[in-house]
């Protein structure tokens, strides 16, 4: 390890990230991201491997991008069940509206509808399965922040934090340390303090039958 990888600071220990599985990808990864220095390794069963520091180095990115915005213009949204709890946290502590489940068309491009909804700025967790969302953002000019797999398409995205998407642990983590971060730069919270609740409290909790 390099000297200026030991003296790296991560936003939560290198074990946390690594043990949520931020850092799985898919056997299949885009051009963009390989070029980007985001893939660390590719695994012998072929399973990407993201770098946890380019991880860490964009939730901070993506903090201070949303920590300019006024919270009640943000809207965060997935139709993916294990993202549903930590959007939901992540709203509750940032303020922003979350939106889980089917996203209705024309809820950004058509103010005669009644769930109509003005944003300055989108947050999703999977474009491919949030792109309905993300088009309407693009057609009506709101930048977009989306949580992005080795094999997520990238267009329309003006902001990628590459991570494991699609894990339930993973997806807390993230959130977590996202609307930490997001305190700490609008001053909400001092540099060392954390949220009043640990990672877990924004898990998806497993159902009996998911757990066999």
């Amino acid at each position: 390890m390099s000297e200026r990888a030991q003296q790296y600071e991560y936003l939560v220990p290198l074990e946390r990230y690594l043990s949520a599985g931020v850092r799985l990808g898919t056997r299949m990864s885009s051009k963009y991201l390989e070029r980007g220095g985001f893939i660390y390794a590719v695994r012998p069963d072929g399973l990407r491997i993201f770098d946890v520091k380019k991880i860490d180095e964009r939730l901070r990115v993506a903090a201070k991008f949303i920590a300019r915005y006024n919270a009640e213009r943000v809207l965060a949204h997935t139709t993916r069940p294990y993202g549903f709890k930590p959007v939901q946290m992540f709203c509750k502590f940032v303020g922003c509206k979350a939106l889980t489940g089917r996203f209705v068309p024309g809820t950004l491009t058509n103010p005669n509808l009644p769930h109509y909804m003005e944003v300055d700025l989108l947050l999703v967790v999977d474009p491919k399965l949030d792109a309905q969302a993300v088009s309407e953002a693009a057609r009506v000019g709101v930048p977009v922040i989306a949580l992005v797999d080795t094999d997520t398409p990238y267009q329309y995205i003006d902001l990628m934090i590459p991570c494991n998407n699609k894990g339930r642990r993973s997806l807390a983590l993230i959130f977590w340390v996202l609307a930490r971060q997001v305190l700490r730069e609008r001053g909400e919270l001092k540099p060392d303090q954390d949220l009043p609740v640990p990672p877990e409290e924004f898990e998806t909790r497993l159902l009996r039958a998911d757990a066999h």
